[in-house]
């Protein structure tokens, strides 16, 4: 979609509204493509003066209420959107059809204002320290917590026993290769 400047919006509106032409001829002059833009702009400036020709940078916010009864009142009628827009007071008809969609797909609470960008974690209570550790205290005492906890002490113990026996073991081995080390050295001495 084109995007005019105020200026030539207001020169086209006080040209046809000055009578030097109608829809279809200044559309024409002007190639706008359809007569419909310029009676958008006509009935915007009809209601809202200047202001209805200009692009608004600031955002207008409009109470949940407000939106719902707009929507209500465009779906039980038959107002088109330019005209329930400068019925109601709203500067740009498009924000109607945006409520009107979203209000098609999600119901009445997807007109809810809605607060954007990350949530805030800086927000969020700490924690005191001293409830961290009490709540660490808390012991489950379940029976099966119970029963879990004893089987992986046993499986903890034998595996500890495993360990153990096989140190012994390996200290073993290397005590007999010790000494078949220095009786083959006191043997080989021995020849010579």
């Amino acid at each position: 979609m084109a995007k005019y400047s105020y200026e030539f919006k207001k020169q086209i509106v006080m040209e046809y509204l000055e009578g030097h032409g109608g829809y279809d001829s200044l559309t024409a002059k002007y190639k706008l493509g359809t007569n419909s833009q310029l009676r958008r702009w006509v009935a915007a400036y009809n209601q809202f003066g200047d202001d209805g020709l200009k692009r608004s940078r600031q955002q207008d916010k409009y109470s949940f209420e407000k939106k719902l009864s707009v929507v209500e009142l465009y779906l039980t009628s038959e107002i088109s959107y330019q005209d329930l827009a400068i019925q109601e007071g709203i500067t740009n008809p498009s924000m109607i059809t945006n409520w009107v969609n979203r209000f098609r797909v999600a119901g009445p609470d997807a007109l809810r204002l809605r607060k954007k960008g990350r949530k805030k974690t800086l927000d969020k209570p700490k924690k005191d320290i001293k409830t961290q550790v009490q709540e660490d205290r808390t012991v489950d005492t379940s029976a099966e917590h119970v029963k879990e906890l004893e089987d992986e002490l046993l499986k903890l113990r034998i595996e500890n026993a495993f360990l153990k026996e096989l140190r012994r073991l390996r200290l073993e081995d290397e005590e007999k290769m010790r000494e078949r080390r220095s009786s083959s050295t006191a043997s080989g001495e021995s020849l010579d």
